[in-house]
């Protein structure tokens, strides 16, 4: 017994680092797992909450993706192409959007505080309840224009423009 009580303080701990360790995947490991399949041409692709975290997507075919619950925080999609994209209840904090082509994308209730959207084509798509920096929504105010060809709401309207 006094040999047993002797040991287990030694072979314990020994045992126990042989186990092996679990650890949770960081989100941006997740990411680039992800980031992986990427190709500059998504066109059509199912892409429901995928993580794209600190992504250059800059100049990616994007147009008729389901990127539904996506998240892009950090992204670069300059120049994009997310022509009639379903972005509905993505989250994309602090990314940008400048240039990018979002005639006739849904946007509905995405997440997109301190995005930029500089020159983005916006005809057509639907903002509606998503939520946007005061200066982007006035940004985005005046050259909004069109009818999302999906859910028949108005740019405009989306947008809460005044």
């Amino acid at each position: 017994m006094v040999l047993l009580s002797l040991l287990v303080p030694v072979v314990l701990p020994l045992v126990l680092a042989a186990q092996p360790a679990l650890a949770i995947t960081a989100p941006e490991l997740r990411s680039q797992r992800s980031l992986q399949d990427l190709q500059p041409d998504m066109h059509g692709r199912n892409l429901q909450q995928q993580e794209f975290l600190k992504a250059s997507l800059e100049g990616f075919d994007l147009s008729d993706t389901d990127l539904r619950g996506a998240v892009f925080n950090t992204a670069n999609l300059q120049n994009a192409n997310l022509q009639g994209a379903d972005l509905e209840d993505a989250v994309a904090f602090a990314s940008r959007f400048d240039g990018a082509d979002l005639r006739g994308a849904v946007l509905r209730n995405a997440m997109l505080m301190n995005s930029k959207f500089t020159a983005a084509v916006i005809e057509g798509a639907d903002f509606t309840d998503a939520v946007l920096d005061l200066p982007q929504q006035k940004a985005l105010c005046a050259r909004a224009s069109g009818t999302n060809p999906r859910t028949g709401v108005d740019t405009r309207d989306s947008l809460a423009c005044r």
